[in-house]
């Protein structure tokens, strides 16, 4: 299916890394509306992206809905606790009918009534029961597998296999990527343009829903180039994962809980409301697992009539793992789902470095805020690739002309970030020049840290250190924190980017095909940033829950950024 050829592939016009629904989506519309000759470069093979993991569905309102945008706005912006930005949530719910309406066209296939309507679910956060789905809750599936069809028809290239190590910069403009081939070669990878479309960083912790590949390569590889990142602290953790020993844990859609499905304590008791958004029941049930010493709280879907039929694929996935939902209640705790924060964008998705653009998980549109509503993110990707096409085939070449502005030794985007300026600028872990901003909050300019002296490469197996790292993020930097995890875990950290450095900290000390050591060296380069991120929002706020600062202070309703 792919080109699995080695050595370099002949320059294109736009290379879209990664291929979830951000990625096929703008690779799809590039192909039938510009004639560009596009790339496709993925470390798996097309089908393999955190999207076809994805169960609860989309949110979106279509025309003749007995909803309305404004409500699905408003439920976006609740969710997000004060850090979303409104005229990014009003693209999302306005353009997102027409894209759902593409994808239909291109084959997708939703659930329906009875009567032929499409078929809605409620779930955690929404006022209404707007989320469509596929196969009940094979909803990432059904949209991975429509796109992936319609890109192998138009693809110029598809680069499967292959692994994105750096963005390669020239004159201020990114130019490509350097990139392992299946060969585990290091090979140029040249285009005008790159779009970023990578996926997240579940693989941070050590319990997640997401994939082995969701290793944060995008935003690493951003963060190596100086382009601005926000929002990393915001990792919310889906709070109902099957308590299982698979790997990645089997999701237990928000939609159960939206059709009646009751969350129960010890004694079987409920303690929360099941349709909060998620990091308030996520939190509800490490409270209550905090206090009672338990492993796992309950699911109770025993109420729910035609389960099987309802929804077919987590029937499957139980009776496989050994549970029947309709007699026996589920085991469940919380799992490390999506980071809603990334690589900053403007509406149409530039970042601040002319030529690289990023859409879906691995950006941060202001879309999410401090909290991802359910349902929102296969839109976003959806919406903000579709942006990102129209931008380029626009003739816009970089952020100057999306709406970024520089201001004194920072390049911000003034769009969708503008109402949440100013943004905080800190470091990552390491030696620091302190400077007092106006209102007092501390800023940390950013300075690089010492190459360690007389390191041993190689010292700590990847495969190994990356278990430690699952392990101590989740420990120190997970659901809640405080100063003290914060502090340990960011020396841990750097411990092991010590003991591996190496291995992973240029691409020329890679051994040819060392994705392994690749892998790790992104998911340290994002583990200090989150630490640092987290470390500076001395508050509670969303999917980031400080002990310390329990609750949410008016001093942080702003973005924390790394690099720009």
């Amino acid at each position: 299916m792919g080109d699995s050829d080695t050595g370099a592939p002949p320059a294109l016009d736009v290379l879209v890394i990664g291929s979830g629904v951000a990625g096929l989506s703008a690779a799809v519309r590039l192909a039938s509306l510009g004639g560009a000759r596009v790339g496709v470069l993925t470390k798996g093979v097309l089908e393999q992206s955190t999207t076809r993991w994805a169960q609860g569905g989309i949110a979106a309102v279509l025309p003749g809905d007995e909803d309305s945008t404004d409500r699905h706005l408003a439920d976006t912006l609740q969710a997000g606790a004060g850090l979303c930005d409104e005229s990014a949530v009003r693209v999302l719910v306005d353009e997102g009918p027409a894209r759902v309406t593409e994808l239909i066209t291109l084959g997708a296939s939703f659930d329906r009534l009875p009567s032929g309507a499409l078929d809605r679910a409620l779930e955690g956060g929404h006022s209404r029961a707007r989320v469509l789905h596929a196969g009940g809750t094979a909803t990432g599936a059904e949209v991975e597998r429509a796109l992936v069809e319609a890109v192998e028809q138009s693809a110029a290239a598809i680069l499967e296999h292959w692994f994105a190590l750096d963005l390669l910069v020239e004159h201020g403009r990114c130019r490509g990527v350097a990139a392992l081939d299946p060969s585990g070669a290091v090979v140029p990878v040249s285009a005008t343009h790159v779009v970023l479309a990578s996926g997240g960083a579940g693989q941070l912790f050590a319990v997640t829903t997401n994939p082995d590949q969701a290793t944060g390569d995008g935003v690493a590889m951003a963060l190596r180039a100086g382009v601005l990142v926000t929002d990393v602290e915001f990792v919310q953790f889906h709070p109902t994962a099957l308590h299982h020993p698979v790997m990645p844990r089997p999701l237990i859609s928000e939609a159960l809980r939206g059709h009646g499905a009751l969350l129960r304590d010890r004694t079987g008791e409920r303690f929360v409301d099941e349709l909060q958004p998620r990091d308030v029941v996520s939190r509800a049930i490490a409270a209550e697992l905090s206090q009672s010493g338990a492993e796992h709280v309950w699911l109770d879907c025993t109420g729910l009539a035609d389960f099987a039929t309802r929804f077919p694929t987590i029937h499957t996935e139980l009776l496989r793992a050994g549970y029947d939902p309709s007699r026996e209640w589920l085991p469940i705790a919380p799992a490390a789902h999506y980071v809603s924060g990334g690589v900053a964008t403007d509406l149409n998705g530039a970042t601040c470095l002319p030529g690289l653009w990023a859409a879906g998980e691995v950006a941060c549109t202001g879309v999410h805020g401090a909290n991802r509503l359910a349902s929102n993110s296969l839109l976003e990707g959806m919406v903000f690739g579709a942006r990102v096409v129209d931008a380029i085939l626009a003739g816009v070449s970089g952020p100057t002309e999306s709406g970024i502005l520089a201001r004194g030794r920072r390049t911000i985007p003034i769009e969708p970030l503008e109402s949440l300026l100013p943004l905080l600028p800190i470091a990552p872990p390491g030696p620091m020049e302190r400077a007092e901003r106006a209102d007092g909050l501390a800023a940390v300019e950013r300075v690089e840290p010492p190459v360690p002296a007389g390191s041993d490469p190689g010292s700590i197996d990847p495969f190994e250190a990356r278990k430690r790292l699952q392990q101590l993020m989740t420990s120190d930097a997970g659901i809640v924190r405080d100063a003290a995890s914060l502090a340990r875990a960011t020396r841990a950290v750097r411990d092991l980017a010590l003991g591996t450095a190496g291995r992973t900290d240029e691409p020329g000390a890679l051994q040819p095909g060392d994705v392994a050591a690749a892998e790790l060296r992104n998911l340290l380069d994002l583990a200090t940033t989150l630490l640092a991120t987290a470390t500076a929002r001395e508050e509670s706020r969303g999917a980031h829950a400080r002990s310390d600062f329990p609750e949410t202070s008016d001093r942080f309703r702003l973005r924390i950024g790394i690099g720009g």
